[in-house]
């Protein structure tokens, strides 16, 4: 039997940060997510650290919350 990966900290770190930006800007799941060319629920797995994203993904988020990527490191 094979077990699935572990998530490294590092992206649950980086999940929790999104939603804490997204709660102090008073932004919607739902608009960060078409603003950054997302489905739904891939943001919602990014943000709850299920699924590991492509720097590519996470530069989009970060522009679609108007922050600099190095902003969703920041613990």
């Amino acid at each position: 039997m094979t077990r699935k990966k572990e998530i490294p900290e590092i992206v649950v770190q980086v999940g929790k940060r999104i939603r804490e930006v997204i709660h102090e800007k008073g932004l919607k799941v739902r608009h960060v997510a078409a603003d950054a060319d997302l489905d739904i629920e891939a943001l919602r797995r990014y943000i709850a650290g299920k699924q590991v994203m492509g720097i590519d993904k996470l530069v989009r988020i970060a522009n679609a919350l108007g922050v600099q990527v190095g902003e969703l490191f920041k613990v």
